[in-house]
């Protein structure tokens, strides 16, 4: 299944892009429609790719290392749920313009990946 970037981009909540004590953390809004994601292949940040084991979901209160979403302990997104993904141990990001691409895995429409251009400025 061919999903269009700009739908996938509604997944993301604009302005969210930050450092936190944890490492950069980028929130998440369903603002598609009820999905099951089955994976996160990676993250990467200006050109550097992060494995799932750097990564952590928190959504509905709970807190899941993205190595550990799979098709048999999948996440399920409802309409209007929210969460937030850390880039655990990573503090660095570029004063301006950074280039983010997430790839899910989803069990209806397989790996799709969502690309963004953030800005950021430190506090």
């Amino acid at each position: 299944m061919i999903i269009p970037e700009f739908l996938l981009r509604r997944i993301y909540r604009a302005g969210s892009l930050r450092i936190t004590d944890e490492g950069i953390a980028i929130d998440l809004k369903n603002m598609l429609g009820p999905g099951v994601i089955s994976g996160i292949g990676f993250v990467e940040v200006n050109g550097e790719k992060h494995t799932p084991e750097e990564l952590k979901l928190i959504t509905s209160g709970q807190e899941t290392t993205a190595d550990a979403i799979t098709p048999d302990n999948p996440v399920i997104f409802r309409l209007h749920q929210e969460g937030t993904l850390i880039l655990q141990g990573v503090k660095e990001l570029n004063q301006g313009i950074n280039r983010i691409i997430l790839e899910l895995i989803s069990k209806d429409a397989g790996k799709v990946q969502v690309s963004l251009n953030e800005n950021f400025m430190p506090a």
